[in-house]
């Protein structure tokens, strides 16, 4: 576990972040029509779930049920780089940083387009940046992986402004036969700027990351393959870990009104995790409603669509789980104005 100091200028700070969903809107009805064996009532008693939104045509999925996830590839609406790009100029502009002041590129997430390169450089290239860029990928985990491992490097080690994006256009590898999977998956990307030196809205306050890598086959994506995992399994692991997140990191708070935000694997596990964690419901953010399972993207997809509504003072609580199988949790205190 890594704390930072969250007065001056010491600890990682947040300046910006941003978020991109694309347009196709994946709805229960849609499921429906697919007749796969579910209904909105099912979907929405097992997951929560009323609506995603994919990269890929609809006919598409409605005639081939993406069965061959390698042809997704070939119809998608937008490149991995394209969505990060559009994430990473919202996240720019809100930190009010030039992309030519990124000193360093850094992208994580479930399925990344290329196995080389790195999708950072790809991101880059979308952006016109000419930086070190490299993948920090721990499936869902990647946000708080990536905050973690530059919180715990020394600050004279790293540039002045650092581009952290999270794209997960995983639809294409989601098999529309199978509803189990077909319910949940959603696309969307998130983008941060943070920086060891310059003051920001959002300071780091403490951040974990653990993993049992023993069960790594719970949760896999093969390459050029369907996604596929032991969904009883993984539910029971992220209610936990995502409850232990919060038992851990909840002692480091000043405030026990903080915001909490969790991974947005479905509806039901987080209100599960907020029910025994004792959480306060109306300091519960989500989007997985909306949105689906939008992988690494989903919880900092959340911080950003909620960027305007944090006072300074207040306090975050983010906690992710994902393959690996993997998890962690970053808090965050909201600087005076």
């Amino acid at each position: 576990m890594h704390r930072s100091e969250a007065t001056g200028d010491a600890g990682l700070h947040l300046l910006g972040i941003g978020h991109f969903h694309p347009e196709n809107v994946v709805d229960n009805r849609f499921l429906e029509e697919l007749d796969i064996g579910t209904s909105n009532a099912w979907i929405m008693e097992r997951v929560g779930i009323r609506t995603r939104r994919t990269v890929l045509p609809l006919d598409y999925i409605r005639d081939t049920r993406n069965e061959d996830p390698r042809a997704a590839r070939d119809v998608a609406l937008y490149t991995n780089a394209g969505s990060g790009a559009r994430a990473a100029r919202m996240a720019l502009e809100r930190a009010d940083v030039p992309p030519d002041a990124i000193g360093l590129v850094i992208s994580g997430g479930c399925s990344p387009q290329y196995s080389t390169p790195a999708e950072a450089c790809t991101i880059a290239a979308e952006l016109g940046i000419a930086a070190p860029c490299f993948d920090l990928a721990s499936a869902c985990s990647s946000f708080a992986a990536q905050l973690h491992f530059l919180e715990g490097m020394r600050p004279d080690t790293l540039p002045d402004y650092i581009l952290i994006v999270n794209v997960e256009n995983t639809t294409r590898t989601i098999n529309y036969n199978d509803r189990n999977t077909a319910v949940l998956w959603g696309d969307g990307s998130a983008a941060a700027v943070v920086s060891p030196r310059h003051p920001g809205r959002f300071v780091l306050g403490t951040s974990l990351l653990r993993s049992d890598p023993g069960n790594w086959k719970k949760v896999v994506i093969p390459s050029g393959g369907h996604f596929d995992q032991n969904g009883p399994a993984v539910q029971g692991f992220a209610i936990r870990k995502t409850g232990e997140c919060v038992q851990d990191l909840r002692s480091t708070l000043e405030r026990e009104d903080f915001w909490f935000i969790g991974h947005q694997a479905n509806l039901l596990m987080l209100q599960s995790v907020v029910a025994r964690a004792g959480i306060v419901p109306d300091r519960h953010l989500s989007n997985v409603e909306d949105y689906g399972n939008c992988g690494a993207a989903g919880a900092p997809s959340v911080l950003s669509q909620n960027w305007d509504r944090f006072q300074p003072g207040e306090q975050i609580l983010l906690a992710v789980v994902g393959a690996g199988l993997t998890w962690g949790a970053v808090t965050f205190e909201v600087a005076a104005a």
